[in-house]
């Protein structure tokens, strides 16, 4: 019982509870998520099961898209209508050139300051929850990718856009941001993640479709958690070898700091490392003894 699941999260549901409805169904395996998703937000949340669990970090790291609606003209202190949601006066109405020319500082590798309202950390505190106490604080901006946004429609005061972006990047602060150059403010209505990496929406399970007894038959492969990294096939002989935590001779010439091992029916065995100039070791093997995770 292990493996990985796309599930199509609804809104109303944290992704913890996602976690938590799908855990009595596979005790006593771990379970987790790799990409929290605000209550907010619905879509692609992957999970996994298992000793996949330590893959978490490299779907994490997968490109994500996201579409997205905003209003512009009224601001809120989460940037989202979750929050107190405020119209402005007299706000101002730019034109679809105008939302076009300001939207091009927003992509590539920039500087975004998250939202108060967000789970980043501060001093061991979630910032979401000093925001709720009436806490003052201020987040620093971070650098985040956004490789692409894209006009889906504009009828003011409605605006929708196709986000293509990297792990971190918060797509309310990217409209919030957006609006901002425009003179005026906005909030995110609706939020759908399309796709991360390579699960997609269309393939993504709903949790009541979700079966207890069939869940083996649902479950991705492991190899699915790492189709960022380069792969090797390990002979039968490597294979053993890695998984006793010996070390091997880095016939693959591969100079990446992390790529995966696979067996011959290009199943994951291991995350492996260059250790030596010509020597690799596992970072994390993959095998049935370590089913739980």
């Amino acid at each position: 019982m292990y493996g990985i699941l796309n599930i199509q999260k609804p809104t109303g549901m944290t992704s913890r509870d996602v976690v938590n409805r799908i855990q009595p169904m596979v005790r006593p395996y771990k379970v987790g998520h790799a990409g929290t998703l605000d209550p907010l937000a619905e879509g692609v949340l992957v999970v996994c099961v298992g000793m996949a669990t330590r893959l978490v970090r490299y779907i994490q790291q997968m490109p994500k898209r996201y579409h997205a609606i905003f209003e512009l003209g009224c601001t809120s202190d989460t940037d989202d209508i979750d929050g107190d949601v405020k119209q402005l006066d007299n706000a101002p109405i730019p034109s679809l050139e105008q939302v076009a020319e300001r939207i091009k500082p927003l992509v590539g590798s920039i500087q975004q300051r998250p939202p108060i309202y967000s789970a980043i950390r501060i001093q061991g505190q979630r910032a979401y929850k000093l925001a709720r106490a009436g806490k003052q604080f201020e987040l620093q901006p971070r650098a985040v990718s956004v490789y692409g946004i894209e006009i889906i429609s504009y009828e003011y005061p409605q605006l929708v856009l196709d986000v293509s972006c990297g792990s971190g990047t918060y797509i309310r602060a990217l409209g919030r941001d957006l609006a901002g150059s425009l003179d005026t403010s906005a909030v995110m209505t609706t939020l759908t993640r399309t796709t991360i990496g390579d699960f997609e929406l269309i393939d993504s399970l709903e949790l009541g479709g979700l079966d207890a007894d069939a869940m083996e038959t649902q479950l991705l492969p492991l190899v699915r958690g790492v189709t960022e990294l380069e792969k090797v096939e390990l002979s039968s002989d490597e294979i053993v070898q890695i998984h006793h935590g010996m070390r091997i001779d880095n016939r693959f010439r591969i100079q990446a700091q992390e790529f995966a091992g696979c067996d011959a029916e290009g199943q994951l065995m291991s995350i492996l490392t260059q250790c030596e100039a010509d020597r690799i070791k596992p970072l994390r093997n993959f095998h049935a003894g370590d089913m739980a995770g």
